[in-house]
């Protein structure tokens, strides 16, 4: 299809300054470009150009869906409580999720994700073991009602999303698909020219036990993720760690009771006990499902990660502020050391063989040293615990790990069984007994993929975008309109651009050139074809690379075939 625009035709209303919310550079250039507006906090209008970039994300996606065998298809996005109560997710998911009466009362919820829906679906179409494998996905809005909405696009409360979801009758089957879908993953952000790590990650909300993200590296992202030059890569919520120790108590020693009057960090308590901060133990409490206290014990250098706090025990929870005085315990001063009775015990692997720590009393303003595991107390349960950094041992060999930060663009799940049971979606098995469904669930951030992208491709003047998502591919510019010289070339090169299939835009505002300029790096054009009364005298015009910066003079009478060739082999690379 032939895309020949005019500036003065478009609406792309671009700022000249910095607009004051915006914090971070995808935010900032979307809206100083004229490609977003803000409609309310965390949800935002798509103008043209920004729509044209969106649509070509949605398209690299559905090619690749289509490769694999998904098929497309669109769920509604008002869904019915009935069957988030069924799934236990009505009250899991919290206040981000938007509900809604319709005049008869009836309740519903603004769709944050479709695992509910898609499995009703199919439960009520697909009845024999011989429909399976099916994946179906689908392109649509999201709502999630973010406490925080921030860094417009990255963290929206509306945004669009590519969701798969696909059903089989074997663990093996699913899995042959989620490692199609996860390849998939890779070369849609290969085509969307991001630097990336496939991560392991933690399912939250969604379940399931085994996902992946895929992080595009960034500064600005939200997501800590550790990597090994072996491959392996996890955010640090979900990574496993190996913790490198050398305590400097070695040899046992006698236990004693130390007054500890307004210590309230651990450096201030290892500087008044004269030992290390490795040397020294923090404990925090939880409670489990039934109500027990548990402690979790870790290097006093380390913080409790409370996912993995929550595998070591399932269905604990930290404790609020207010549950330390219902179970008696001092909240600055915990230890292992004659806890209250029945309390469960559980330490951080690296802490095993450690001879002697330093930890709290349970009393405010006492704790020990020397205090020695078999000796002075028990632990229960020996658990990786601790929030993955940088400099730990890498799980999976012996090197170092490093870290970035990332945004999460797109994650794949292995449900398992979760919703199919829950929902009593099932199908009739070989055998002749009824199996439920074994799930996995597929999700593409479109509309946080575009900011991504920004945020890696971007200069101090505007957007550079990769051919694949920009916008337009190429815009001709003359440096005057309305005359006899310039803007007739200008227009002739700008249709036999269109017609040998270039996406083109013509700046024929009557602007200053350096406000065209301007504009053309703000919006990030891949490729401007400049025209001026010099260079046509001369029989040239200016052909500048938006992503190398380079300007070379190309004859006119080459123009189009020289663009048309750099614009093929920029695609070419995307494919």
């Amino acid at each position: 299809m032939t895309v020949a625009l005019r500036m003065t035709a478009l609406h792309v209303p671009t700022l000249k300054e910095d607009p004051a919310e915006a914090e971070i550079a995808s935010h900032r250039l979307l809206l100083r470009a004229g490609l977003i507006r803000k409609a309310a906090a965390g949800i935002y209008t798509f103008l043209p150009l920004g729509w044209r970039s969106v649509v070509k994300i949605e398209q690299i996606v559905r090619e690749e869906m289509d490769a694999i065998g998904s098929q497309e298809l669109l769920l509604p996005f008002v869904q019915p409580a009935e069957l988030w109560q069924r799934s236990g997710r009505w009250d899991d998911y919290g206040p981000e999720l938007a509900r809604l009466h319709d005049r008869q009362g009836r309740e519903f919820c603004l769709g944050p994700t479709h695992e509910e829906i898609i499995t009703a679906l199919v439960s009520g179409e697909v009845r024999s073991y011989r429909d399976l494998p099916l994946s179906l996905y689908q392109i649509n809005l999201k709502f999630r009602d973010e406490m925080r909405p921030r860094f417009g696009l990255l963290r929206g409360r509306e945004f669009i999303m590519k969701d798969a979801y696909s059903f089989h009758d074997s663990q093996e089957s699913l899995q042959a698909h989620y490692d199609d879908q996860a390849r998939a993953y890779g070369r849609i952000c290969d085509r969307l020219g991001l630097v990336y790590r496939p991560v392991e990650a933690d399912s939250g909300q969604i379940g399931g036990s085994v996902t992946t993200e895929f992080m595009a590296l960034a500064e600005t992202g939200e997501a800590e993720l550790v990597y090994c030059e072996c491959g392996w890569a996890a955010n640090v919520e979900a990574a496993s760690t190996v913790v490198s120790r050398t305590p400097s108590i070695t040899e046992p020693v006698a236990l004693e009771r130390v007054h500890t009057p307004q210590i309230r960090t651990i450096a201030e308590l290892a500087s008044f006990l004269g030992i290390s901060d490795h040397d020294t133990v923090k404990t925090m409490a939880g409670k489990d499902a039934d109500g027990r206290l548990v402690f979790f014990c870790v290097p006093g250098d380390r913080e409790l990660n409370p996912l993995k706090a929550a595998r070591a025990v399932p269905g604990v929870e930290l404790l609020a502020e207010e549950d330390f005085a219902a179970y008696a315990i001092p909240k600055g001063s915990l230890g292992p050391v004659s806890p209250p009775e029945g309390t469960l015990v559980v330490a951080d692997e690296s802490l095993r063989g450690d001879v002697a720590w330093g930890i709290g009393a349970n009393e405010d303003d006492f704790h020990y040293t020397g205090a020695m595991p078999g000796r002075d107390f028990e632990v229960e349960v020996w658990a990786d615990l601790v929030v993955a950094r940088p400099g730990d041992g890498c799980p999976t060999c012996s090197g170092a790990l490093s870290g970035a930060r990332g945004i999460e663009v797109s994650q794949v799940f292995q449900l398992g069984t979760k919703y199919s049971e829950s929902l009593g979606a099932t199908y009739t098995a070989e055998d002749g007994s009824e199996q439920p469904f074994v799930m996995g669930c597929y999700g593409v951030g479109i509309t946080r993929s575009l900011a991504a992208v920004i945020e890696q491709h971007h200069d101090e003047n505007g957007i550079v975008w990769p051919v694949s998502v920009a916008p337009v591919e190429a815009a001709v510019i003359p440096l005057t309109v309305g005359d006899d010289e310039v803007a007739p070339v200008a227009e002739r090169l700008w249709r036999e651009l269109a017609e040998a299939g270039v996406e083109v835009v013509i700046d024929d505002r009557d602007e200053r050139a350096g406000v065209k300029f301007a504009d053309a790096e703000l919006i990030g054009f891949p490729f401007q074809l400049v025209l001026g009364k010099r260079g046509l005298a001369a029989g040239v015009v200016e052909l500048k690379d938006r992503v190398t910066l380079d300007r070379i003079e190309v004859p006119l009478a080459e123009a189009v075939r020289t663009l048309v060739a750099r614009v093929e082999e920029e695609r070419a690379r995307f494919r």
